[in-house]
């Protein structure tokens, strides 16, 4: 056994446990094991979304804790975690996810049903679980248990999938149970993004089309059932399409936020200087931090933000390209479900807080206020690099074999 390896026991399987060193250059002058452009972006992001997190919360940290600094603190500690867990998730090989994802999803499910019952509830809503100091949202760690395990099970019925209905409906039948228990929570948009990213990947996996619209439509029915049979996202989607028909009541959130997009024109009113956030706009330092950036940075700074998560999403799309025709399917369907994830996520976020789409509640990643979300997401990006660094690897592996 080399010298960078550890042998770990879990459920009574030995596991190698690989410690590469994912910041050394190999022996071959200028040979990148991983992505540092991708690396950098998302290091990128998340430094830039604790300034915006400083500049948008003072004024409610001062309102509602008497310390302009309550959320800024809170958010570094945050980001040290994210270290923490980037470090540790560097280390995990890809194997080891594929062989624990029914696990990992089951560990997630049993949190999900426990979260109605012992949940922390915030602003009327039971979304988190309090394990010691830390305050977890179960939602954001269903997104990557799903993608995990709809990875792993795109492996073992590819051909099921594209001959059988049976195995097409069968990753359907545990989206709905997570669909269920996350929709009690409640948090219908999480539910959104994991039907976008299971439809995805049914896609991409070659399903039958057939199958493939039938569930689309199903999705869309049971949508618009979701919207009609709870008064209050029935107001939300009416008054995303009105919202100054009552400026002050349904609509006030939105025509805030578009007042601040207002204000910042082409180059913003400058870093600090926003009055939307002076408690005129409600989460502005959570779901409608986008606003503020267009108000503090203008039209420019919204095109690097976006740019900048466009490209970490397009990053992962063509990572999984990359190790789908080297025959790496588990990891090429992994980091497609990641990539369409930020993606949509970041979508919805933004559409939201410029009324295009009904508000859903969801981060903006890696820039938003919020622990679970900030973790999740670093460890979602974390994996993509792992995934990039086997690849070369096996790269640089397969051409070593050649030569000898």
């Amino acid at each position: 056994m080399r010298s960078d390896e550890r042998q770990l026991n879990l459920f009574g399987t030995s596991v190698t446990w690989s410690w590469p060193n994912l910041f050394k250059e190999n022996e071959a002058p200028g040979l990148q094991l991983y992505d540092r452009t991708l690396l950098i972006s998302v290091i990128g992001l998340i430094c830039f979304g604790f300034v915006m997190v400083m500049s948008a919360s003072m004024p409610e940290a001062q309102s509602l804790k008497g310390n302009p600094y309550h959320f800024v603190m809170r958010h570094l500690v945050f980001i040290i975690g994210s270290v923490i867990i980037a470090a540790v998730v560097l280390r995990i090989p890809m194997a080891m996810w594929q062989r624990f994802s029914p696990i990992f999803l089951l560990i997630v499910g049993i949190m999900l049903v426990a979260v109605p019952f012992v949940g922390h509830t915030v602003n009327g809503a039971t979304r988190w679980l309090v394990i010691g100091p830390l305050r977890i949202q179960v939602a954001e760690l269903a997104k990557l248990a799903f993608a995990i395990y709809m990875a792993g099970y795109l492996v073992r019925r590819h051909q099921e999938i594209r001959e059988n209905a049976k195995g097409f409906y069968k990753p359907i039948a545990v989206f709905a149970v997570y669909a269920i228990l996350i929709l009690m929570q409640p948090d219908l948009g999480t539910v959104v993004v994991l039907f976008v990213g299971t439809v995805g990947l049914l896609f991409l996996a070659g399903a039958r089309l057939l199958d493939f619209f039938a569930l689309i439509l199903t999705g869309i029915m049971a949508f618009v059932a979701l919207v009609l049979l709870e008064p209050y996202r029935m107001r939300r989607v009416t008054s995303f399409m009105d919202p100054w028909q009552d400026p002050f009541g349904s609509g006030y959130q939105l025509t805030q936020s578009l007042m601040a997009y207002g204000r910042g024109d082409w180059f913003g009113q400058g870093l600090g200087n926003s009055i939307q956030k002076l408690e005129y706009l409600p989460e502005a330092h959570t779901d409608f931090i986008f606003a503020v950036i267009g108000e503090e940075l203008g039209f420019i700074g919204i095109i690097v933000v976006l740019t900048v998560l466009l490209f970490v999403a397009l990053k992962a799309i063509k990572l999984g390209n990359l190790c789908i025709q080297i025959d790496k399917a588990f990891e090429g369907y992994l980091a497609y479900a990641i990539g369409i994830w930020f993606c949509f996520q970041t979508v919805v976020n933004v559409g939201a807080s410029i009324g295009m789409l009904p508000t859903k509640g969801l981060t903006l990643p890696f820039i938003s206020y919020g622990g679970s979300s900030l973790w999740v997401m670093t460890a979602a990006a974390m994996i993509l690099i792992r995934i990039d660094h086997e690849r070369r690897l096996s790269s640089i592996q397969a051409v070593q074999g050649k030569k000898s």
